[in-house]
């Protein structure tokens, strides 16, 4: 089946996610590792963006700062052009639910609420008002509608990443970030997967940031940005396995360039 590709929202839709010369220190004197060094990028509101790179590249780094799960050492990031980083951590933890949804690959879920429970527990965490027909709408666009009183340990592992995203999607974030979404999936379940994150974008107008090693994955996104050494290590637009597989096998070299020549 032929994937129509999102092709991008207007310049009037505006920028859903900006990071500003973000840097992450690990450690410090001779022990310090640079996992992020002054990376710039900007996501506009709509799109489905695929993060790449060899291990130890700062893919996780970035997922983390962007996401609010950690914080920079310097430099912003902005979440719809307001800034996420800075003031106290009740704040940021209040920002993060209010803007910000997760998928993991180890779904979080917990064992002892059922699916319908498990995907309005940001909700009640919030502290905001729980919609139970906007939650069971939600499951039933990923296929969960007959599975509601299920828990985590009656359903397959395809499925229960299909809670973590109904999970995501019901507190209405402006970006969802999914880390590693198919990593212990089949291929199948991983296809579904994939494609409820694209629907996410394409019919709800989320903004979906993946972070994945595989190239199959990848292909699904509108676009990739590559990580190496912790910088940005190029682009791609409508990606195709092939051509994201070939910029990995490449990414060393461009990086060893590029620092051949700051020398």
């Amino acid at each position: 089946m032929v994937r129509k590709r999102n092709q991008g929202p207007t310049p009037a839709s505006g920028e859903a996610l900006r990071l500003e010369s973000v840097t992450k220190v690990y450690g410090t004197g001779d022990g310090a590792v640079t996992a992020l060094d002054r990376v710039s990028l900007a996501l506009p509101t709509g799109s489905f963006t695929a993060i790449m790179g060899p291990s130890g590249s700062g893919k996780s780094t970035l997922l983390q700062c962007a996401a609010g799960l950690d914080r920079p050492d310097s430099g912003r990031v902005l979440v719809d052009g307001e800034e996420m980083t800075g003031g106290s951590e009740a704040a940021l933890t209040k920002f993060r639910r209010r803007r910000i949804g997760f998928v993991f690959q180890n779904y979080n879920l917990l064992p002892t609420l059922n699916v319908l429970e498990n995907t309005t527990l940001p909700l009640k965490l919030a502290g905001r008002r729980i919609d139970r027909a906007r939650a069971q709408e939600v499951l039933m666009q990923v296929g969960l509608g007959g599975r509601v009183k299920h828990r985590p340990d009656e359903l397959s592992g395809g499925q229960r990443q299909r809670v973590a995203i109904a999970r995501a999607l019901v507190t209405e974030p402006s970006v969802v970030f999914a880390d590693e979404p198919t990593g212990a999936l089949d291929t199948r379940s991983a296809r579904d997967v994939l494609r409820l994150l694209q629907e996410a974008v394409r019919v709800h107008n989320r903004t979906v940031v993946m972070v994945t090693h595989d190239p199959v994955a990848a292909s699904y996104a509108d676009a990739v940005q590559f990580l190496a050494d912790g910088r940005l290590a190029g682009q791609l637009f409508a990606p195709t396995v092939d051509a994201v597989a070939e910029r990995l096998a490449h990414l060393g070299d461009a990086v060893a360039t590029d620092v051949r020549s700051e020398v």
